[in-house]
């Protein structure tokens, strides 16, 4: 069983699995970064100045300035903005993923196309047979 194991463990398909997944993890952090410190500041830049990240609804009725404030308080806060910031992190990390595997395609060689099939046994000793007879 143990024998088993370690081959299945071994086996290219885990490894390359396993190193997808912690690939992604980081290519994950990477983009979060890039959406949270680069592109919603940019964004809140040309909307206003605002703060997305600070965007929400404090159930409780009050207004408070930031999210960290409404939540001091206590209270249950719908934090739509974080909610924002989520969605266009997954736009991001749709078009990356589109993008890898775009260019993995055209980087793979294309399978050479199958020679034409030429005439079967039967239609050979059919050709024989014709010219014979004439």
């Amino acid at each position: 069983m143990l024998k088993e194991f370690k081959n299945f463990i071994m086996t290219g398909n885990v490894i390359d699995f396993a190193v997808a997944v912690i690939m992604a993890g980081a290519l994950g952090l990477v983009i979060n970064g890039f959406v949270d410190h680069i592109a919603m500041p940019f964004v809140g830049h040309f909307a206003g100045g605002m703060n997305f990240e600070d965007l929400h609804v404090a159930m409780d009725g009050k207004d408070y300035v930031t999210l960290a404030a409404a939540k001091e308080a206590g209270g249950a806060v719908i934090a739509y903005g974080a909610w924002i910031n989520t969605i266009v992190n997954l736009l991001i990390v749709g078009f990356v993923m589109f993008m890898l595997v775009k260019a993995y395609n055209k980087s793979k060689a294309p399978e050479p196309e199958a020679a034409p099939a030429g005439p079967t046994t039967e239609e050979l000793l059919a050709e024989i047979r014709d010219s014979l007879k004439k």
